[in-house]
């Protein structure tokens, strides 16, 4: 089954284009609800989860229902032992469910963990699209968004974006920013979000799996 994955730039407006697309095909948006649902399976607050997953997805109840029956090694509910939350296995948990969410299909994943993960696999119905856009009006973005001045919104922006890029050469040893990662580069201060929406909806009904 088909599924359409979204990386981006903090600020380039991704997951807005990621609900325009999953609208369009009629798919499930596979985004940060996810954070609530670890958390919840593995007893840690919400502010925990977030903190250390990049964006990992859910899938209705065929995830939870995954999750639920997981086997203790790939999911480790920290708050039992009262240890630290441990982010291998928080990122272990996430794959299981990108796994899971890739075989069900029609879905559209946000985050660099999706199509992370199925690059190692061997899932050929997956279009993989990455969301560019300039530094200045990502900064501009960020700064109505979250309410910061310029500065302090440019070194959020920075530092978002190293952290993704971290996450996945730590995991997956692989770049997150090569374009060639990717079917489609997508700059959304050029084509906007439902400019940038249209051309993923585009290549996947063109390769009929909408």
């Amino acid at each position: 089954m088909a599924v359409v994955t979204i990386t981006r730039q903090y600020g380039a407006g991704g997951s807005a284009v990621a609900g325009l697309v999953a609208n369009a095909l009629g798919w499930t948006l596979i985004d940060n609800q996810f954070v609530g649902e670890v958390a919840q399976r593995a007893g840690l607050p919400v502010e925990t989860v977030a903190a250390r997953e990049e964006r990992a997805p859910s899938l209705m109840e065929r995830l939870v229902r995954t999750l639920a029956t997981a086997s203790p090694e790939t999911f480790v509910p920290a708050a039992a032992t009262g240890d630290e939350p441990d982010e291998e296995a928080m990122v272990r948990t996430a794959e299981r469910v990108i796994a899971e969410a890739a075989a069900h299909g029609r879905a559209v994943m946000v985050g660099r963990g999706a199509q992370a993960v199925l690059a190692r696999s061997s899932a050929q119905d997956a279009l993989h699209a990455y969301i560019v856009a300039p530094r200045d009006g990502r900064v501009r973005e960020v700064m109505a968004r979250l309410g910061l001045t310029e500065h302090e919104a440019a070194r959020t922006l920075d530092q978002t974006d190293a952290a993704r890029d971290r996450y996945v050469e730590r995991y997956y040893g692989l770049q997150r920013q090569d374009p060639a990662r990717y079917h489609l580069v997508l700059n959304t201060g050029f084509l906007g979000n439902d400019g940038a929406a249209d051309l993923i909806v585009s290549a996947a009904r063109r390769h009929g799996w909408a």
